[in-house]
């Protein structure tokens, strides 16, 4: 399982011209599964997420987490988080779950994270419009499982 962060301080999501997912301070998450990923992933991707200290505090430093600021999450499926590029010009997608098992757990994975902050989301599998005013920018790539550096 990937996630990829954004700091955001406005976003929004957009599926045929209408906005379904809105949010303003907060994360925006790119989020992908791959073969052999579950809700253990998820319960740990979880935890990191709410409790990443990405948001500054009074200081300056980054010291505080979503869950400190009272910010939102506008979580985004993105299965082409686990593009293969090694071979030629066109990505493969082979790590990337099947679509049917994938948004099994996109909506376990957002179920779980609305118990601890609000979440927008896009629509899986459609084409999607999303629109971030990335703060700092800071950008962050977690994961785990199968094909992260950390089992």
């Amino acid at each position: 399982m990937r996630i990829l962060v954004q700091r955001s301080l406005k976003s929004s999501v957009s599926v045929r011209d209408k906005v379904v997912g809105k949010i303003d301070k907060g994360l925006v998450l790119f989020v992908c599964f791959t073969l052999g990923d579950s809700e253990k992933e998820i319960d740990y991707l979880i935890n990191k997420v709410i409790h990443l200290r990405i948001f500054d505090d009074e200081n300056g430093v980054m010291n505080r987490s979503v869950l400190d600021i009272g910010g939102s999450i506008l979580s985004i499926s993105q299965f082409t988080l686990y593009a293969d590029t090694k071979k030629g010009y066109r990505p493969s997608y082979t790590k990337a779950l099947d679509s049917i098992k994938a948004i099994e757990l996109y909506k376990i994975f957002n179920e779980r994270l609305s118990n601890f902050v609000k979440v927008e989301t896009g629509e899986f599998g459609s084409e999607m419009v999303v629109n971030i005013k990335n703060d700092g920018p800071v950008t962050i790539l977690l994961e785990k499982g199968e094909f992260s550096d950390k089992k």
